[in-house]
């Protein structure tokens, strides 16, 4: 076998998008994506008889002085269940990563722990992910621990919904109250689409408003259209949009609000039965209370257009992920990402894809209603994917003294930043 420490573009392309393990993490494209990020993108992998057998996108971050760390996106792309390819692999990236001078690799692979059911109950016995994890450790590979927060780099809990199959049996598969909503189409007669590079901007406003809201540190609006330029003109990438008009909601709300009124005046020239005109007065006096309400939400908006959703996701392989999305502060009433949830969906459904990643999720099953991620959780979970939880990250360690320098750090850093 042979280390190649600089694949082309096109048969490294050709190798990954078309494997098992492939991952949009792991493509050409994001390297020249996270170059925005001052990371350095190599396109390495390992040959015998002049077939590629792995291959890795190796993203180089510089520390400190001559130091650097690699960090291996989602893991390395190879047969993981062949233990030789792992072993000599891992020299190999060793050997390459001590002439760069780091500290240590970092792997964090799309492969799956073990079963689990929507509550989070294990099922079955060890799986694959088990066996490979074990083989990680066995070639030296230290694993950071089972967290259940967003505190990797990646990721370790996901929900994954299966697309390769009766779009009955999707739809049936998702919550009741999602369905619910869904069965009502547009009500409100929002204008969804599709975007281009000129709906970024839409598409930032709801990052930034979600960021806000929810605590969280905002990305420049400079990487998002790097992000979406570099990986739309490769077919990997959409923006979706959900957007309406202050006008367009006041007029569909007045006409909303007299219908209504309408039926209470006219609730004994339709029903005979007094016990069902009370009934029926009863639901349409409360969906009355709620339509003003949302009106007078809609009349104290000053912004002639508004944004509700947006989200970006991202296409390989067999694949689509809903990787960065936002949704406005106001009018949450209007159920704008569902429809937009649903859209992306579908059109992943018509477009022949086999599962479409969610990106993200709790790793307590049922969070407590006061948890920040809870509504989020929810959300995905009612969209009847598979709860999927994943191995976690490792750290192949070079230099033992300036990695525990640098992980006493780091946390020493953020609070320094923190602060300031």
């Amino acid at each position: 076998m042979e280390f190649i420490e600089s694949i082309k573009e096109e048969d490294y392309e050709n190798f990954v998008v078309n494997h098992p393990k492939s991952h949009f993490m792991q493509s050409y494209y994001w390297g020249e994506v996270m170059k925005l990020k001052h990371f350095t993108p190599y396109y390495v992998g390992m040959k015998e008889n002049g077939e590629l057998l792995a291959t890795a996108l190796v993203l180089k971050k510089h520390l400190v002085g001559k130091y650097s760390y690699f960090y291996i996106p989602r893991g390395f792309v190879t047969d993981y269940h062949n233990s030789s390819y792992i072993k000599i692999f891992t020299t190999y990236l060793k050997n390459f990563a001590k002439k760069h001078h780091v500290i240590f690799i970092k792997i964090d692979p799309d492969i799956k722990l073990h079963d689990l059911d929507i509550e989070g109950n294990i099922l079955g016995d060890e799986t694959d992910g088990g066996k490979v994890f074990n083989l990680l450790i066995d070639n030296g590979y230290r694993h950071l621990g089972f967290n259940k927060a967003f505190t990797n780099e990646q990721p370790r809990f996901t929900f994954r919904l299966d697309l390769n199959r009766p779009w009955e049996d999707i739809y049936s598969g998702m919550h009741p109250t999602t369905r619910k909503i869904l069965n009502k189409g547009n009500l409100y007669e929002l204008n969804l689409y599709k975007g281009d590079v000129n709906d970024i901007p839409l598409f930032y406003e709801t990052m930034l408003e979600t960021a806000k809201r929810e605590g969280l540190h905002a990305t420049s609006i400079e990487y998002y259209k790097h992000f979406y330029e570099v990986l739309h003109k490769n077919n990997m990438s959409d923006v979706y949009v959900v957007k309406t008009t202050k006008d367009h909601l006041i007029e569909f709300f007045q006409k909303r609000i007299l219908d209504i009124e309408n039926e209470v005046i006219h609730l004994e020239d339709r029903l005979k039965s007094v016990e069902k005109i009370k009934v029926r007065k009863k639901e349409l006096e409360a969906q009355l209370v709620k339509q003003q309400q949302l009106y007078q939400e809609i009349l104290n908006i000053t912004d002639g257009e508004i944004i509700l959703s947006s989200i970006m996701t991202v296409k390989y392989g067999n694949k689509v992920w809903t990787i960065h999305g936002g949704n406005s502060t106001v009018l949450r009433e209007l159920n704008s990402n569902y429809l937009l949830y649903y859209q992306i969906i579908k059109d992943a459904y018509q477009d022949h894809y086999q599962i479409i990643d969610f990106f993200g999720c709790s790793g307590e099953a049922n969070p407590d209603s006061k948890d920040p991620i809870f509504g989020l959780h929810s959300f995905k979970k009612r969209l009847g994917g598979e709860y999927t939880e994943f191995l976690g990250e490792f750290d192949l360690i070079l230099n033992s003294l300036l990695y525990t320098l640098y992980k006493k750090g780091i946390p020493l850093y953020r609070k320094i930043k923190k602060r300031g």
